[in-house]
């Protein structure tokens, strides 16, 4: 039977940063070294509590900065990194097809409160899914198996009634893990590929329609 609704992953599938997060830091850290890239790995260590709604991610990375001694306004290097990120025409075409042929299409993603807001209402994601599942909101994260139980709940449907997709082997297992249909792909594995993953995994696309 083919499935009703797609879940959609954020980063790699959807939206990608420019140039990766070495050029976006650079202006702001400095090039490539030692020290820049112990910063981002901090940065991204005491982001994964704002990923569940536990923290504020400015105020934590605001932290990080202080103890590195760099003397740059969190909330700007927040937008410069956490912010640049740009929607995938291709993948958003992509998405249009699976809408199309009448699937529900939803959003999977973990982020930081900041962040999804931005993804919300200034890349309108809001106005492209049917259901967002944030982590943030949920209180838990991709690969935690809840994460997946509590989205499908969202959603309305029975696991094996969903398809996943996501960059991350280990999220596309724990998907799979508790019945979803998981669909293992990135943007730079190209666009002909995802559809012929999505028509393996039952899923119909029909002809894309412009956004708006």
């Amino acid at each position: 039977m083919s499935p009703r609704h797609v879940l959609w992953d954020a980063d790699g599938v959807l939206q990608s940063l420019p140039g990766g997060w070495e050029r976006a830091a650079a202006p702001w850290l400095g090039e490539r070294d030692e020290a820049s890239e112990a910063l981002l790995r901090e940065a991204v260590a005491v982001e994964r509590e704002a990923l569940v709604g536990r923290s504020d991610f400015l105020a934590d990375l605001a932290g990080v900065l202080e103890r590195h001694g760099v003397d740059v306004p969190a909330r700007d290097l927040h937008a410069a990194i956490w912010l640049a990120t740009e929607p995938d025409a291709a993948s958003w075409a992509v998405v249009e097809r699976v809408r199309a042929a009448g699937h529900g299409v939803h959003l999977g993603t973990n982020q930081e409160a900041h962040r999804a807001a931005h993804m919300r209402t200034v890349l309108g994601y809001d106005e492209r899914f049917d259901v967002s599942v944030y982590s943030c909101d949920l209180g838990v994260a991709k690969p935690d198996p809840a994460y997946f139980e509590r989205a499908v709940a969202m959603i309305g449907a029975d696991p094996d009634d969903v398809v996943f997709v996501d960059d991350r082997a280990d999220n596309v297992a724990s998907a799979c893990g508790v019945g979803l249909r998981g669909v293992h792909w990135t943007i730079t594995d190209g666009h002909e590929r995802l559809v012929s993953l999505l028509r393996g995994a039952g899923v119909r696309l029909g002809q894309a329609r412009p956004h708006g």
